[in-house]
């Protein structure tokens, strides 16, 4: 699955290619692999063509090495699995590879599975398990090598342990700083031979994360940390409709605040720099900006709705269709139908959003945390005029990404800020900016109707989905046949065995609204949609809702399994008291069966409370089980903000939510129970950073309905149980 690629404008996909570089760099060995590519190529930056492209991995003569990262960590944990990877086939301890975030460069660090530097869709693990594990066996052999001719042995009677050679026979050994010299003089080997499973020491044991004692004494580097010398601090107050034009500001009364500087105009915002971020702050209020409202000042959420549903009855194109849906709906012993709602959604990463640009004549340097480096370089270019090599991108950890930080918009106002500020300055948006100037999940309508036998089990179903499309912005050239591959994905491809199956999509994009990726788009929105209308089946035969699930699932032994371990896990169907219930969800994405199992309590008055929550994952080979676990339990907290709380409203042309007072998260007090259990797979590694999300939404609606009889149809479920 590739949730995102390159802008079409930008660059064309070009076919797949491989190949390998190595050469001698100072005193040691520099190793570079080819990963899976599709697009440009070009070196990286500032480096010598001949040996800098495709550099992931450097041995020097001290023994140090270093891992470059082609993806970034956003609190994933890719910065402790992906270098167990590397460190596994190269026979080190993964707590010696230093770590260096890689520089923007869509051929040489790019995502194999999407086609640009990309961290995002859930596919770190995924794209990198072959190449990173090939480029530690190809280092490894070389070392071996250049010991075996340093003693004039055979290779074969050589292994590496530990940052070393050893020749068994005579219990000589050499260290890899030893040897780099001479490896880097070696022919890079075609074919290598990658370890066994039986004799991994790292891949699939738990293993603490490398970046946590960094976050905890605060020496780890966040974009915002930044502190460039003399840097400034910028915030940013923009246009409070979309659409909407700055028409005037008291930029005197601004500069009047001790400690302003500056005040920067932009057609749709402007930004009062400062020597601190109160200072700038301050003079925010006291511009007393006016704004023209602009062409959607009566934009309503009301609005949004009606045009998706008066859409969603209209034409639409055909993701996929198996057998004669139509004509076997008309012949069914009954037919049901139902509609369901999801919301904008903001991202509110942890970190609020940030860029500190330094824009002079001839350069351009940035310092941010980003998922998209190349991108985020390209966006810089086209601002500034300069050439790539004179636009430099510093990325840092991310304090939370969940897509929000694949957008460039960010980096783009900041490089228009800078380029009218003297020496470096910080760009922040306040949490209210942040929150009101999104790029947001859509809203999606989904009407589903199902042709079912006197069993009840159905003979036929129909999925019309309408909503905004994310992949034609980011790449209209992924757009086949008038669907969106992401915007269908849960839901084309659900795992239910159904003979006469078709799924419609119909773009609608609201006006002025920005929308975007948001923790996976398809696979969220489509689960939950799809999960609760197979509960609303179950229901109306009268049948167990996982019995009903298994009944249909003799073709994916994977789903069932994952479905029978939760509900074994669980302890489903047996009873429960009064106000409590549970409900049962599946997922299929990003290469990974998830099932989950939530328990809610819903009191008098109709508060939700989860208690508990059962989570089995099956996502192939497991690098490092703790990342996982973490991963579910992260998901499963922020899919439960967003269906109990989650809601971006516009009114009058504006967000109405302004922070996490009425933009709720779970509070540490509402965390449920979370028992994660992961299956021993040998299939190939599958995506975890969303699916955790997408499963948990459907279930907790589920569990609702066993405790209370209620269909929830729309997110978030907020007060509905109260006025119903």
């Amino acid at each position: 699955r590739a949730p995102v690629v390159s802008l079409a404008s930008r660059r064309d996909f070009l076919s797949v290619a491989a190949g390998g570089a190595l050469g001698a760099m100072g005193g040691g060995m520099l190793l570079g692999v080819s990963l899976p590519v599709r697009g440009e190529a070009r070196g990286t930056p500032g480096a010598d063509a001949a040996f800098a492209p495709n550099a992931f991995l450097r041995i020097e003569s001290t023994g140090k090495i270093t891992f470059v990262m082609p993806v970034v960590e956003m609190g994933q944990g890719t910065y402790t699995s992906i270098p167990m990877l590397i460190a596994e086939e190269l026979e080190v301890d993964v707590d010696k590879v230093a770590i260096e975030h890689s520089p923007p460069d869509d051929k040489v660090y790019v995502n194999p599975l999407i086609g640009i530097q990309m961290t995002g869709g859930s596919t770190a693990i995924r794209g990198t398990y072959g190449p990173l594990r090939r480029a530690g066996a190809t280092a490894r052999t070389m070392l071996v090598a250049a010991a075996a001719r340093h003693w004039n042995v055979d290779p074969s009677s050589c292994r590496a342990s530990n940052g070393e050679v050893h020749h068994g026979a005579s219990g000589r050994r050499l260290g890899y700083g030893e040897l780099a010299k001479s490896a880097a003089s070696l022919p890079v080997p075609v074919d290598v031979k990658l370890k066994e499973p039986a004799d991994f020491k790292l891949i699939g044991k738990p293993h603490r994360r490398l970046d946590t004692a960094g976050k905890v004494d605060g020496t780890a580097k966040f974009g915002i940390d930044s502190r460039p010398a003399g840097m400034k601090f910028a915030l940013v107050s923009a246009s409070p409709t979309f659409g909407g034009r700055l028409i005037s500001l008291d930029a005197d009364k601004a500069k009047a605040v001790p400690g302003v500087s500056q005040v920067v105009r932009l057609d749709d915002a402007f930004a009062v720099v400062a020597r601190d971020t109160w200072a700038a702050k301050q003079g925010l209020t006291a511009a007393s900006a006016q704004w023209d409202a602009g062409p959607n000042a009566s934009l309503s959420t009301a609005e949004v709705v009606a045009q998706l549903v008066s859409a969603s009855q209209g034409p639409a194109a055909v993701a996929r269709r198996d057998g004669d849906p139509a004509g076997s709906m008309l012949t069914a012993a009954r037919r049901v139908g139902a509609a369901y709602e999801q919301p904008f959604l903001a991202h509110a990463t942890m970190e609020p959003m940030n860029c500190t640009v330094h824009v002079t004549k001839d350069a351009c340097d940035i310092w941010v945390g980003t998922q998209v480096p190349g991108l985020t370089q390209a966006a810089a270019m086209k601002v500034t005029g300069l050439q790539r090599d004179q636009v430099r991108v510093h990325n840092h950890l991310l304090g939370g990404g969940f897509g929000r930080r694949l957008g460039v918009d960010g980096t783009v106002r900041a490089v228009q800020i800078a380029q009218q500020v003297q020496g470096p300055v910080q760009v922040l948006w306040t949490r209210e900016e942040d929150i009101q100037h999104d790029m947001y999940r859509p809203y999606y309508y989904d009407r589903l109707s199902a042709g079912v036998d006197a069993m009840g089990k159905p003979v036929a179903w129909s999925h019309r989905i309408a909503g905004s499309s994310i992949i034609a912005r980011y790449s209209p050239g992924w757009i086949k046949n008038g669907v969106d591959p992401d915007a269908v994905d849960g839901s084309a491809n659900q795992p239910y065995g159904i003979e006469n199956f078709q799924v419609d999509w119909v773009p609608v994009e609201p006006r002025g609204i920005p929308t975007a990726f948001w923790r996976g788009v398809g696979v969220t929105r489509g689960t939950f949609a799809v999960e609760s209308f197979v509960d609303e089946l179950a229901s109306q035969a009268r049948l167990d809702p996982l019995a009903y699930r298994v009944a249909l699932l003799d073709k994916n032994p994977r789903a069932r399994a994952v479905l029978e371990l939760v509900a074994q896990r669980s302890g489903w169907g047996s009873p429960l008291p009064a106000g409590k219930g549970r409900g049962i969800a599946l997922c299929i994405g990003f290469g990974s069966y998830i099932a989950q199992v939530v328990e809610v309590a819903v009191d008098k008055d109709g508060t939700v409370a989860a208690l508990r929550t059962w989570c089995v994952v099956d996502c192939g080979v497991v690098v490092n089980p703790d990342t996982i676990h973490a991963q579910m339990e992260g998901g499963i907290v922020f899919g439960l903000s967003a269906a109990l709380y989650g809601e971006i409203t516009i009114k009058d042309g504006r967000v109405e939510q302004t922070n996490f007072g009425d933009y709720r998260v779970l509070r540490i007090n509402e965390i449920p129970d979370i028992d994660v259990h992961i299956v021993t797979s040998t299939q190939a590694p599958g995506g975890i950073g969303e699916p955790g999300t997408s499963c948990v939404m459907p279930a907790l609606t589920n569990a609702i309905f066993a405790a209370t009889g209620q269909r929830i149809r729309k997110l978030p479920v907020g007060t509905q149980l109260r006025t119903a």
